[in-house]
């Protein structure tokens, strides 16, 4: 089996990654994540995931690359990371009662074939009505400010939710680990 190495230096992909009990490595790709003129979410996360394990094979040869990246959809709004406490209550009170989609992008490149799946998981959330009091004692507790939508589905952010719908729930977290088994398959790799 080729080596694994996840294009990401994201604590909660490693983490999901994990739950695989497969050995990998990871590494940060650095790539331009500005979304394109006019680009549908879609394509901007199924490109961005690509770029992120395309940016990685030349200093990788032989290995199976995963990269993944994420948006949320708020409407026709790309609801990024926020990076700050207030741009965090702002996101969370704008989807307060409303329907947010997480699309995940997952790419897997065969960095020896140059062979790459490329996939788009979507999984959609129905936020609680939310308060800027209740919002704020959310964001000052867990600090979702590195997460898209301004929350952490893996922690207290499931208490904002009313209710999920999606085909796997790990791709909420960053990394659809259902649709990576499917890719690894492919591979030949074998799940333990």
């Amino acid at each position: 089996m080729l080596p694994l190495l996840l294009a990401s230096s994201s604590p909660y992909r490693r983490e999901l990654l994990e739950r695989l009990h497969l050995p990998f490595s990871w590494a940060s790709p650095d790539i331009d994540e500005r979304r394109l003129d006019d680009e549908p979410a879609t394509t901007l996360v199924r490109r961005l995931a690509r770029q992120k394990a395309e940016a990685l094979a030349a200093s990788h040869p032989d290995h199976l690359i995963i990269g993944s990246d994420q948006v949320a959809v708020l409407g026709e709004q790309i609801l990024g990371k926020p990076h700050t406490f207030e741009r965090a209550c702002e996101q969370l009170l704008a989807a307060s009662g409303q329907q947010v989609t997480f699309l995940t992008g997952l790419a897997l490149l065969n960095s020896t074939t140059g062979q790459c799946q490329v996939d788009c998981v979507p999984f959609t959330v129905n936020l609680r009505e939310l308060d800027r009091e209740s919002v704020e004692r959310y964001v000052a507790a867990e600090q979702p400010l590195d997460c898209a939508g301004s929350f952490k589905a893996e922690g207290l952010g499931v208490s904002l939710f009313q209710s999920t719908h999606g085909c796997d729930a790990t791709s909420l977290i960053g990394l659809p680990l259902i649709r990576l088994v499917d890719m690894l398959l492919k591979e030949g790799v074998q799940i333990p």
